[in-house]
């Protein structure tokens, strides 16, 4: 076993609407947790994956973060800063998909925001749409509550409409993986996504039974949105235009934001 924090795993994630228009469906798929520390040992060290350069595998900052290419440690930390959340200095680590072969698109990665102590400070949970936009929500995280709460601010699906909120649930990684959404509006919830995974440990061979069972992951994640969507708009799903909708980059909610109060998602 490596000593790194970084570590694959593999995942199941689950989408139910309720509703007028009842939709659901499930896929399995790999991800990566890259402590952003480790990104040039990680390069080095493993054969098939490769850090800001081509690789069978491989992680490039420019597809996150400012996406220009620049360091994620000091886009995060300043994302945190403007935010007013305490932050002291400890890991910072991206849970996405890899490129692999070349290609990659990540509907949602999630950056957890550790203090040195290890205990988790804060989460940056960045969303890009099939438009090539993308948008941050920056969310602090209190001592006795894994639960958030924000506003939707960015345009994701056209059969979703604008005026939401979304309810996070999480766990720090471990050996397992949680995660839980809810997104609708105070009275009337519309859409539940549940996360779920397990840890394996990150190494060639790994990462080369990983190749050989998802290597065309993002054509399989880009074909499954467009399927879906597909099936939402046969089903008589409203349409909503993106038309004069908001693109700013990054929205955040300051420690004032309510924790622990709104319900848990289920």
């Amino acid at each position: 076993m490596s000593d790194w924090s970084s570590s694959l795993y593999r995942l199941r994630v689950a989408h139910h609407r309720v509703g007028a228009v009842k939709h659901a469906f499930a896929y399995d798929y790999m991800s990566l947790l890259l402590d952003l520390d480790e990104l040039p040992t990680l390069s080095r060290e493993l054969r098939l994956f490769r850090w800001n350069g081509w690789g069978p595998i491989a992680h490039r900052d420019r597809d996150h973060g400012p996406h220009d290419g620049t360091g994620l440690r000091p886009w995060a930390e300043k994302r945190l800063a403007e935010a007013a959340i305490s932050y002291d200095g400890g890991p910072i680590r991206l849970l996405a998909m890899p490129r692999m072969l070349g290609s990659v698109f990540n509907p949602l990665s999630i950056y957890y925001c550790h203090a040195k102590s290890g205990t988790l400070q804060a989460v940056i949970y960045e969303v890009h749409n099939t438009f090539r936009q993308h948008h941050s929500y920056v969310l602090p995280v209190t001592a006795d509550s894994s639960r958030q709460a924000c506003e939707k601010e960015f345009y994701v699906s056209p059969f979703i409409p604008m005026q939401q909120r979304y309810r996070f649930s999480l766990r720090t990684p471990g050996e397992t993986l949680s995660f839980a959404m809810q997104q609708g509006t105070e009275a009337e919830p519309l859409l539940f996504v549940h996360l779920r995974g397990e840890r394996v440990e990150l190494c060639d061979a790994t990462l080369s039974r990983a190749l050989l069972t998802y290597p065309f992951l993002t054509w399989k994640v880009l074909g499954a949105i467009h399927w879906q969507a597909l099936r939402l708009w046969r089903k008589g799903a409203k349409f909503h235009t993106r038309a004069g909708t908001e693109t700013k980059q990054t929205s955040a909610e300051n420690a004032a934001v309510r924790l622990g109060v709104e319900r848990e998602i289920r």
